[in-house]
This record gives structure tokens, sequence and C-alpha cells, in this order.
């Protein structure tokens, strides 16, 4: 697995601080696992067959851009 690395989801009403690693998760090759650092938001990402990027499990409720701000910092690593 790869290393944890900071990472920020835009919440409505302030950023949140977080961290963010790769996983293993039953039947995802490329999963992603977010927690916030006051353990109040848990997010875990993977991509489909098609190569997009899903949500697959987390706290709710969610915001759907966090998918899409968690994949970019992904690829930025």
């Amino acid at each position: 697995m790869e290393e944890q690395f900071n990472a920020k989801l835009t919440g409505t009403d302030s950023e949140i601080d977080g961290t963010a690693q790769a996983i293993a998760y039953p039947n995802f090759n490329n999963a992603f696992e977010f927690k916030s650092t006051d353990g109040t938001l848990h997010l875990i990402i993977a991509k489909d067959a098609d190569g997009q990027w899903i949500r697959l499990t987390g706290t709710e409720p969610y915001l759907s851009s966090w998918i899409d701000e968690l994949a970019e910092q992904v690829a930025a690593k």
C-alpha cells in the first residue's frame, strides 16, 4: 500500500482536512480511503470497470463533489 498523504475536501462551510491512502478493497484494484482529522468524515472511492471514480462507502450525508476532489488529489500524488 502507498503512504498516507494530506488531503482536503471542500465542505459546505469550510475545508475538511484529513489523510488519504490506497487501500485493499474487495473487487477493486484502485481504492482510496479519506479520513478527516476530526473523525467526522470517512470516504472510500475506487475506479469502476469503466475507469470512472465512484463512491464505495463512507459517512452520510456526503457531497458527490468529494469523489472528484479526492480523485484529483490521488492523481496528483
